[in-house]
């Protein structure tokens, strides 16, 4: 009986003086040494060691192609152009939502130096900003040529591929051959 006594009290004194412990200073580290517990800080456009060129690893990798996107075969040259207006044909339908749409567009990205009618008197034309913007009319274009031109741009036109959806490029050619038969 006396030694049981002896060491439940021996317990009770080693369990009290484990769990008081100083909040103000700092706690034992399980395994100080992995990063888990201290991460090493990057720069996020700094130096990366784990590549040569800092800028590889967060490039996709090459000849990867986006979610929903489909590559551009035709090359940004005269050749390109040609092959884009002697074979691209527009993969959706020509019908009056696509048209609309298509007008929309042309509003916002193109009326602003092609004019309304397309015929190459827009605000800016008038103003003075641009000139030699074509008519419509006056160019042997087709829908595949329209649509490279706003894929790549084309003399003082740049590249609307950044601004429009590739459906919506379509969108907007079908409406410039709309306006071509209309002038």
């Amino acid at each position: 009986m006396n030694k049981s006594i002896v060491i439940i009290l021996l317990l009770t004194i080693i369990a009290t003086v484990s769990c008081t412990r100083d909040y103000s200073k700092r706690n034992i580290q399980y395994m100080p040494d992995t990063d888990m517990y201290q991460s090493v800080p990057y720069e996020p456009y700094g130096i990366n060691p784990t590549a040569s060129d800092s800028m590889a690893a967060k490039l996709p990798p090459v000849g990867s192609v986006a979610i929903g996107h489909a590559p551009y075969a035709y090359p940004d040259t005269m050749e390109g152009y040609q092959q884009a207006k002697d074979s691209l044909k527009s993969p959706i339908p020509v019908n009056e939502s696509n048209l609309v749409r298509g007008k929309y567009l042309y509003d916002i990205y193109c009326a602003i130096c092609h004019g309304d009618k397309g015929d190459g008197k827009g605000k800016l034309v008038q103003r003075g900003k641009f000139f030699g913007v074509p008519n419509y009319k006056d160019r042997d274009i087709t829908i595949g040529s329209v649509y490279h031109v706003i894929y790549y741009g084309r003399n003082m036109m740049g590249s609307h591929a950044s601004q429009l959806l590739e459906k919506e490029r379509w969108q907007v050619a079908q409406y410039v051959m709309k306006l071509k038969e209309n002038l």
